[in-house]
């Protein structure tokens, strides 16, 4: 009887600390760096992994670098070089961070919460304090995370020709949108 108690504690408590964290492993990152001199530089990654815990606010992001598609291939050629992603190097960004005002989200009810979220964003081997806001909606059992944000190209060491020659936005405009479950 004992171990019957033991293992139905466990099990409880197990699915309540699993339904704090939301994932999903098809979250989209796209990033739009186009100028009026080219407007090819857009890439889109729907593959990325994505989680959040609703009880702390923390939340993290990874994108392969490969998984970036182009309209393009030559363009995910370049992308995926030494100049710029250098992918066979760093194969990975991510971001790591936690919702600052998560007070104002109501995981148990439906609604669509505007927040501010600070953490750690890595591209390219260099990490740097990114702050950010975006929307958090809660629908059911089901949370949409949603943000738009701007990356300064040379904070991350990706500095070249295109860039300096207005061909490539030093600037690029990052989407992040997932609904995790």
């Amino acid at each position: 009887m004992r171990k019957f108690i033991l293992i139905a504690t466990l099990l409880f408590t197990g699915s309540a600390l699993f339904a704090q964290k939301k994932i999903t492993t098809s979250g989209t990152v796209a990033f739009d760096a186009t100028t009026g001199f080219d407007d090819l530089a857009k890439a889109e990654n729907k593959t990325v992994i994505g989680a959040i815990n609703t009880t702390t606010g923390v939340i993290q992001f990874e994108a392969n670098v490969k998984n970036f598609t182009f309209g393009n291939p030559t363009m995910q050629g370049h992308f995926n070089g030494t100049k710029w992603m250098d992918s066979e190097q760093f194969p990975k960004m991510t971001f790591n961070g936690k919702v600052a005002d998560l007070s104002k989200v109501n995981f148990t009810k439906d609604g669509t919460y505007t927040v501010t979220v600070a953490g750690d964003l890595t591209v390219r081997g260099v990490t740097k304090s990114f702050t950010t806001t975006g929307t958090i909606a809660v629908k059911g059992s089901t949370v949409n995370i949603n943000a738009a944000f701007k990356v300064k190209c040379a904070d991350f060491g990706i500095a070249n020709v295109s860039i300096e020659s207005g061909k490539v936005s030093r600037e690029p405009t990052v989407t992040v949108s997932a609904e995790l479950k």
